[in-house]
C-alpha cells in the first residue's frame, strides 16, 4: 500500500473535499459580516472532476475521505456522487460532515450510497437559541436527522458543538449528558478565532477546554484518553454509566498538529495543507488541462511536503482572517 509522508514524517491519509460552499443556515462563526460571497458555478468542481481528484489522492496514499461544504447536502444529485467515490478502489472510508437540516430525507440513500458514518453540527438544543446561532427555526429538522440516523444504521453519530461563551456554554452538560443513553459521540469544539465570522474572532467568546471537561466531569466521573481518536483530533472519553462518547477539540488549547493526517479540497479545486494557512496548491487547472492521474498524485505528494509543522492559531488569535471563510474552506 502507497503511503504520503510529509516533510516531518506524519502519513497523511485523509482528505476533506468541499463539493459546496452554498449552506441553508447562516451560523454566526462560520459567515462573514458581509455575507457570503458565493463562488461561481463555473468554477466549482463537476461530480466527474471531483471523482477524479479523488481517484489521484487515493493513487498518491489517501485511504479516507469526509464531504464537507459549506451544506454537502443542498447540491443536487449528491447521492450519485458518494455512490462514485464509494466505489474507488483502496478507500476505505467515506464520511460525511452535515448540518442536518436535510437528513432526515437523505440518511437512508446516503448508505445505500455508502456513507457509513456522519458527523452532525449542533450547538444548541434550545429552538430560539438555534435560530439565533443559526439565522433559521430548524432545529426540529435537526433533532429528526438525527433520529432518522440512528434508524438508518449510521454509526457512530457524531455531535459537533462550538461552544460560544454567552451564547450556549451553559449547554455543556446537557449535550454531554445525551451520551448516558445514546451511543453518540459529543464533541466540544474551541471556538476558533476566524476574523471574517460575524463575531470577528472575539477573545471573550472562547471557552477553554480545560473548562469544558471540569465541567463534564460534574455529571459523572470519566477518563479521558491520551491518543486522539484515529479518524480526526477529538480526545475522546465515556462518562461512568454512559454508552456514548464525549469529545474535545481544542485547536488552541491542546496542540494535535503533530498527529495531523489530513488535507483539504476546496469546491473551487485548490488543495489546502493547513485549515489556517492561506497557502493553496492549485489542482482544478492540471485536472481540466487533461492531467493523467499519475500527474494529479504528484499534485498531492507536493502538497504534501509543503504541509506545515503547526498552524499559528495562538500567534495570531483575532489578529487576521484565513484567507476564506470557513464555510468555503469546508471546514
Amino acid at each position: 500500500m502507497v503511503r504520503l509522508i510529509d516533510a516531518f514524517g506524519r502519513q497523511i491519509d485523509y482528505l476533506r473535499i468541499s463539493i459546496t460552499d452554498r449552506c441553508n443556515l447562516s451560523c454566526r462563526y462560520c459567515t462573514p459580516f458581509e455575507g457570503a460571497c458565493q463562488i461561481p458555478h463555473n468554477e466549482i468542481l463537476t461530480y466527474e472532476e471531483i471523482l477524479r481528484v479523488a481517484e489521484a489522492a487515493v493513487l498518491a496514499g489517501i485511504s479516507k475521505i469526509r464531504l464537507t461544504g459549506g451544506e454537502p447536502l443542498v447540491r443536487k444529485r449528491m447521492i450519485d456522487l458518494c455512490r462514485m467515490l464509494a466505489n474507488i478502489e483502496g478507500l476505505d472510508s467515506l464520511t460525511l460532515t452535515t448540518n442536518g437540516v436535510l437528513l432526515h430525507e437523505l440518511a437512508l440513500p446516503l448508505v445505500g450510497a455508502g456513507v457509513r458514518r456522519i458527523n452532525i453540527s449542533l450547538d444548541t438544543l434550545k429552538p430560539e437559541r438555534f435560530k439565533k446561532i443559526t439565522g433559521h427555526d430548524l432545529l426540529f429538522r435537526v433533532l429528526a436527522g438525527i433520529k432518522r440516523s440512528e434508524e438508518v444504521g449510521l454509526y457512530p453519530i457524531k455531535i459537533n458543538t462550538v461552544l460560544m461563551r454567552g451564547i450556549n456554554e451553559d449547554e455543556i452538560e446537557d449535550l454531554a449528558r445525551l451520551t448516558l443513553k445514546k451511543t453518540y459521540h459529543v464533541r466540544f469544539i474551541e471556538l476558533m478565532p476566524i476574523e471574517s465570522s460575524c463575531f470577528g474572532g472575539n477573545g471573550s467568546l472562547f471557552v477553554p477546554v480545560e473548562e469544558v471537561v471540569k465541567r463534564v466531569k460534574n455529571i459523572a466521573e470519566l477518563d479521558l484518553e491520551c491518543k486522539s481518536e484515529s479518524f480526526g483530533p477529538a480526545r475522546l472519553c465515556t462518562l461512568r454509566g454512559g454508552v456514548g462518547k464525549v469529545g474535545f477539540i481544542a485547536p488552541l488549547s491542546w496542540h494535535f498538529c503533530d498527529s495531523c493526517n489530513r488535507m483539504r479540497l476546496t469546491a473551487d479545486g485548490k488543495l489546502r495543507t493547513c485549515l489556517f494557512s492561506e497557502e493553496e496548491l492549485n489542482i482544478k487547472g492540471p485536472l481540466r488541462a487533461g492531467a493523467s492521474l499519475e500527474e494529479l498524485s504528484g499534485i498531492f505528494k507536493l502538497a504534501a511536503m509543503r504541509k506545515p509543522r503547526s498552524h499559528s492559531l495562538k500567534e495570531a488569535r483575532g489578529q487576521r482572517g484565513w484567507g476564506r471563510t470557513m464555510r468555503a474552506i469546508g471546514g
